[in-house]
């Protein structure tokens, strides 16, 4: 990782977005014209589940080095973003335009993790050529996707809880109801010891955005997960930017396999496998993704 004490954190300015339809989405932006000699290059990040959707302070040292603004949001029902029960995947690409238009941006990539590597992709298969590229790491594959196995590999806390998914909201939601009893520590939710590492290092960041999330509430995790499990309302197919899909080969939160298909079916999509890393340890390979993000955004 690039040692962030030797670059300035950038400002992060938050506003909202008025959709006109009595929703709002809640707005993140570092600003900045770029370095001396490359132009600003807009990166709109998604967020995981359950987080808020602060851009991920642990890049903005490889982002100053490339010249790369941030740009985010809070998905909706999260942080200061209106609730939107019933969402689907592809919102997120109807969200992202209003947000980047609200900004005065034309162009811009993408990159997520986790959920927000599902999401991530919504733009780049929904919004044509203003998308540049896209960077998916440790994405859930769509639910019946063909070849995949979505459950196997999966720790027995994720299964559960996207069964309950499947089975609708009424089912989601008292899985969640009946979670929120059960002492933590007690459910395997499938992070393994170099995920726990990770949170020791500079992806302990995490605890600043997941800890707001889940002091709300489930609704919005459950509105996440019940769209992972339901039509996306797109298909992976349809993503013509040159693609990176990042996953370790440790993961059980999200396994494998997931990472694999979405390379699979993605036309232009590079696969970076990490065998030994889990779903929060994959991490480590960020700054060389956004590289090569950059690099690829700036070739389109």
């Amino acid at each position: 990782m690039s040692d962030a004490a030797d670059t300035p954190a950038p400002a992060v300015t938050e506003s909202d977005v008025d959709l006109g339809d009595g929703h709002v989405l809640h707005v993140y932006d570092t600003g900045g014209p770029g370095t001396p000699d490359v132009e600003a290059l807009v990166v709109v990040w998604h967020h995981g589940t359950p987080n808020i959707g602060a851009p991920p302070q642990p890049l903005f040292a490889a982002a100053a080095r490339l010249g790369i603004r941030w740009v985010s949001y809070d998905r909706p029902g999260y942080g200061g973003s209106t609730a939107r029960p019933g969402r689907d995947v592809a919102s997120a690409a109807r969200d992202v335009a209003a947000v980047v238009d609200h900004l005065g941006v034309g162009s811009f990539a993408v990159m997520g993790h986790s959920g927000g590597g599902t999401h991530a992709l919504a733009p780049a298969a929904l919004l044509g050529d203003r998308v540049l590229g896209v960077v998916t790491v440790s994405g859930v594959a769509p639910f019946g996707a063909p070849g995949l196995d979505f459950f196997a590999g999966m720790a027995p806390g994720g299964e559960a809880s996207l069964r309950a998914s499947a089975a609708g909201r009424e089912a989601k939601e008292a899985h969640e109801a009946a979670a929120a009893q059960v002492p933590d520590g007690e459910v395997d939710f499938g992070f393994v010891e170099a995920d726990e590492e990770a949170f020791s290092g500079p992806w302990g960041w995490f605890g600043s955005v997941v800890g707001p999330a889940l002091a709300a509430g489930p609704a919005a995790l459950i509105d996440d997960d019940l769209a992972y499990v339901s039509d996306w309302g797109f298909d992976p197919r349809d993503v013509a930017a040159p693609a990176l899909v990042v996953h370790g080969g440790a993961d059980r939160i999200v396994p494998v396999s997931h990472g694999e298909w979405l390379a699979s079916a993605i036309p232009d999509a590079d696969l970076w496998l990490q065998p030994l890393d889990g779903h929060v340890s994959v991490l480590s390979t960020a700054e060389d993704a956004l590289t090569w993000l950059a690099r690829a955004a700036r070739r389109s």
